[in-house]
């Protein structure tokens, strides 16, 4: 049994910068020296296994173990979700479908400001609230690639739009951890988040058009965004407030996107928006993207009608959303689930005081349930769905074997991510940076906010960010006299903003767009918007902690 040293160095600065020379390296590699994303991450895996073993002690068997478990959990479940949507998408297009989908959404609206909006932060909304961990920016990304924007604003616009429904994703999965961790009431976190996100649910589509098109761009469709922000921000408080954690991105996204799309039959803008490039940026990403040889099959277009079109991604989402429910996950691994707890690691790493109130052991345990998994419930869709567009089974085969080669890379960088992700926990390197955070006493609401930005960051999920570091929250917040309840919700509405600079999410982009190898421009593009957005979220904890009347804004 191994327990977790926080300070190694006898200097808790040094010690905090030991800590986060892994993620520095990755980040150096990917924005500065532009390595290929796999390379990256497998040198910073290397770097951090050396960090965790010589400096924080870890014995270097046990590192090795948390590394090689943390890249079984990158293959399953995120690996599969990639693999999986990428399948689907080639599929529509290859025969032809995703061409008349692109023309039915051109037919809402040909202003590609407002495509973006319905596709990047509606539609992709759904699908964080039905499945989250990477299917809605996986999803959106090819959507918009598709539709014509290049592979630099279908990448970051994808991964900025993705960032206030995170909270509530896969059906309110980080909410639900968040409550396990803490003790804290599912319904009073739930209703908390709710307090803060709806602010970020009207600001996040402006942003996105800002982004995307410029101050002036934005400010011409401002009654759209207006309604697209508005009719999400209001279900997704209601719900959060008064029914909890599990539907509000779906309830929200529905509402969302049936209000956007009503609005645009009576309205549309002066000026019609054509270009698909970033505004104010040299763009000049589409030379990168070789085209893909066109298939001897050419489908007839006339013969696909809109309602076709749309059918896989209809299947799509029924499929995401079944899997999703906790019922169905429940009955489907009572088929099979195999649970295999890695010896050697489970129950041998020791968290210990004052990031855990009281000593306990760290679990190791791969749950490879895979019939329950969101990417297999993809799968089951895309298999459907291929079938009734006429795909043979021989044909459907193929063309897996080829979305496996196209990604095999993508797949490669995704587990090494992981493998980091799952060192700096079991090793206490992520718990060393936290503590770092929780050193800045009255600035707390502010840096405690910042902290669930960088669990985020480091782990790819809020999910993952919230186990991590909402205990610690909630034993800071009791040490300042702040409420536990707001810096606990803070973990997760802040962590929110770190979803668009997590590197699986730039990897799952990056595949998602057929923009291979840059991985680093995508994390260079979308780094300001992250930091800017979620130094926001920081100032809204600290009104929220010092000045806003608890009766009004916080959760008693």
């Amino acid at each position: 049994m191994w327990q977790q040293i926080y300070d190694p160095l006898n200097s808790f600065g040094f010690s905090t910068i030991a800590a986060g020379i892994p993620v520095a390296v990755l980040l150096a590699a990917l924005a500065f020296f532009h390595m290929k994303a796999h390379l990256a991450a497998g040198l910073a895996l290397i770097v951090g296994i050396v960090i965790a073993a010589f400096v924080f002690g870890m014995p270097v068997a046990m590192a090795g173990k948390a590394a090689g478990y943390g890249i079984a959990a990158g293959l399953f479940p995120i690996g599969w979700i990639v693999l999986n949507i990428i399948f689907l998408h080639r599929l529509t297009t290859l025969n032809g479908y995703f061409k008349v989908l692109q023309n039915s959404i051109s037919g809402i609206t040909e202003d590609r400001r407002l495509q973006l909006l319905l596709v990047a932060f509606c539609f992709g909304a759904f699908f964080e609230g039905a499945a989250g961990f990477g299917t809605p920016v996986a999803v959106t990304g090819a959507i918009l690639i598709g539709l014509g924007f290049s592979p630099l604003a279908a990448s970051g616009l994808a991964l900025i739009a993705n960032t206030a429904p995170v909270a509530y994703g896969a059906l309110g999965a980080p909410v639900i951890a968040l409550s396990a961790v803490t003790g804290i009431d599912l319904l009073h976190l739930s209703s908390m988040i709710g307090r803060q996100l709806p602010f970020f649910s009207v600001l996040v589509p402006f942003w996105l058009i800002w982004a995307f098109a410029g101050f002036r761009g934005m400010r011409e469709i401002w009654p759209a965004i207006l309604v697209a922000g508005v009719s999400f921000a209001i279900p997704q408080f209601v719900v959060s407030n008064y029914h909890g954690p599990w539907l509000v991105d779906v309830i929200a996204a529905i509402v969302s996107m049936g209000s956007l799309t009503l609005f645009l039959k009576v309205w549309q803008p002066k000026k019609i928006w054509t270009s698909t490039a970033l505004r104010n940026r040299n763009d000049n990403s589409k030379d990168d993207i070789k085209p893909e040889p066109e298939s001897e099959e050419k489908p007839v277009l006339a013969s696909i009608s809109v309602a076709k079109s749309w059918m896989p991604w209809v299947i799509l989402s029924v499929f995401v959303f079944i899997w999703g429910t906790p019922f169905f996950k429940k009955a489907i691994d009572a088929i099979w689930s195999w649970k295999y707890a890695i010896p050697g690691l489970d129950k041998m790493v020791m968290k210990m005081p004052p990031v855990a109130k009281e000593p306990f052991l760290e679990a190791a345990v791969f749950n490879f349930n895979v019939l329950s998994m969101a990417g297999t419930g993809i799968l089951v869709s895309a298999i459907v769905a291929g079938v009734l567009m006429g795909y043979s089974f021989k044909r459907l085969l193929q063309e897996y074997w080829q979305t496996i080669k196209l990604v095999r890379y993508s797949l490669l960088t995704i587990c090494a991510m992981f493998g980091v992700g799952y060192l700096t926990k079991y090793s206490g390197l992520d718990a060393t940076l936290g503590l770092a955070f929780a050193h800045t006493g009255v600035f707390y609401p502010m840096f405690g906010t910042l902290l669930g930005w960088l669990g985020v960051a480091l782990t790819g999920s809020d999910t993952a960010a919230n186990v991590l570091f909402g205990s610690l929250q909630k034993t800071t917040a009791e040490q300042l006299g702040l409420p536990p309840v707001l810096m606990a919700s803070a973990n997760s509405s802040g962590g929110v903003m770190g979803k668009m600079i997590d590197a699986q999410s730039i990897v799952v982009a990056s595949t998602a767009t057929k923009w291979y190898g840059h991985e680093g421009d995508i994390l260079r593009y979308v780094f300001f918007h992250s930091i800017a957005l979620a130094i926001l979220v920081g100032f809204l904890v600290t009104l929220q902690a010092y000045v806003i009347p608890f009766t009004l804004m916080v959760v008693q």
